[in-house]
């Protein structure tokens, strides 16, 4: 599990864990590709209804 939270964070799971600033700026990044792929599918949306 450390291993692909590396991969997909660039940061180990310990340092996630126990570092607040490390955490912060992981979870920022989260929500920023979970409002881009909100975005994406809102437009792929439109343009299959249109």
């Amino acid at each position: 599990m450390n291993q692909a939270f590396r991969s997909a964070h660039k940061v180990g799971l310990e340092d996630y864990q126990n570092n607040p600033e490390v955490r912060l700026q992981v979870e920022m990044q989260r929500q920023r590709d979970y409002e881009l792929g909100q975005q994406v599918a809102a437009q792929l949306e439109r343009q299959i209804h249109h």
